[in-house]
């Protein structure tokens, strides 16, 4: 049996799969768990990270406001499923030139060592990386841009590798990226990057189509005793516009631009009316993934049509499992 390698979390949000259910990955019954307007001014609340904090929970949300202008905020829980979000945006604190704002998304959280890190989509004539950090979840400080614009998905590896800080990321374009590969990146200092590796790109023929058109990390990987699961989206161009879909893949421990594994079919689409109605119709989009390495559960959360924010669940033998039974 595949298991991961980190803490015991014995409140991890849980619910048993259903039964009769085939797939690896189940929905939370009650989704959505966090609705479009929970704070005053939102539009919409969604692709956001949470991790466990002080017995508890924290987490970075996107929230576009009623003027559909994007920033990040901090929350709490108590349960990781009944979250207090702040009404205000995060106020970074450092150089005037980085921490000005454009727009700020797609947060994800990762801790490392002593704190939390904070990377998220950061405009600065145009997207690219930003990356902060927090002790506390009150107080922010934001580092220096991780790239050049345009990048999107920065995603940070939960240990340094050989002394190193790893991330993952998916350079883009100003606009919707109708392309999109998965690199790796490396840094003694989070703040020069190097040593940029490919990992996996899309897969462009009808054996794997959900990730023809652009894939992209979603939350930071799992150590595991198989190597490192990569939880991510992949994304097929119908007739219709974009369909966002989830899918997994195994990444060597040592080498992690090295693909052990990776899944032909995907884990999770959108199928319920939360999932396919909304600001962006048919998007599954994960970002955040709590772990217990006691029971081998998962918890992902996702954002749905780029309106509000789910929860599903596996293990990580069942996700291994399939990514290895099913694999490209």
């Amino acid at each position: 049996m595949a298991k991961i390698i980190g803490s015991n979390l014995p409140n991890i949000p849980w619910q048993e799969k259903p039964a009769g259910y085939d797939m690896p990955v189940w929905r939370y019954d009650e989704n959505p768990i966090i609705h479009r307007h929970e704070i005053p001014t939102a539009n919409s609340i969604f692709n956001s990270a949470v991790v466990p904090f002080n017995g508890k929970f924290a987490g970075v949300f996107r929230c576009d406001n009623l003027g559909v202008s994007m920033d990040i905020f901090a929350g709490f829980s108590d349960d990781g499923i009944h979250w207090k979000i702040n009404e205000k945006p995060i106020a970074f604190e450092g150089d005037p030139e980085v921490t000005k704002r454009e727009y700020r998304y797609d947060p994800r959280v990762c801790f490392i060592e002593d704190r939390y890190y904070v990377t998220w989509c950061n405009g600065y004539h145009g997207p690219t990386i930003g990356i902060g950090y927090t002790f506390d979840f009150k107080t922010f400080y934001q580092l220096e841009n991780a790239f050049l614009p345009y990048n999107r998905n920065g995603v940070l590896f939960p240990r340094k590798l050989n002394g190193q800080y790893v991330m993952l990321s998916r350079p883009s374009d100003t606009g919707h990226t109708k392309f999109g590969d998965i690199f790796i990146s490396r840094s003694s200092d989070l703040e020069y990057w190097g040593h940029h590796r490919f990992v996996m790109g899309t897969f462009n023929n009808d054996a794997s189509a959900w990730q023809s058109t652009k894939i992209g990390p979603g939350p930071c990987p799992i150590e595991t005793d198989e190597g490192w699961l990569l939880i991510y989206h992949g994304v097929l161009n119908t007739c219709n516009g974009f369909v966002y879909r989830i899918g997994a893949a195994i990444l060597d421990i040592d080498d992690p631009s090295k693909v052990k594994y990776r899944s032909k079919f995907y884990i999770l689409a959108p199928d319920k009316d939360y999932e396919r109605n909304g600001d962006v119709p048919n998007v599954t989009f994960p970002c955040a993934a709590l772990t217990d390495a006691a029971t081998g559960r998962i918890a992902i959360y996702y954002g749905c049509a780029d309106t509000v924010t789910g929860l599903a669940f596996t293990t990580v033998d069942e996700l291994v499992n399939w990514t290895k039974e099913h694999s490209l």
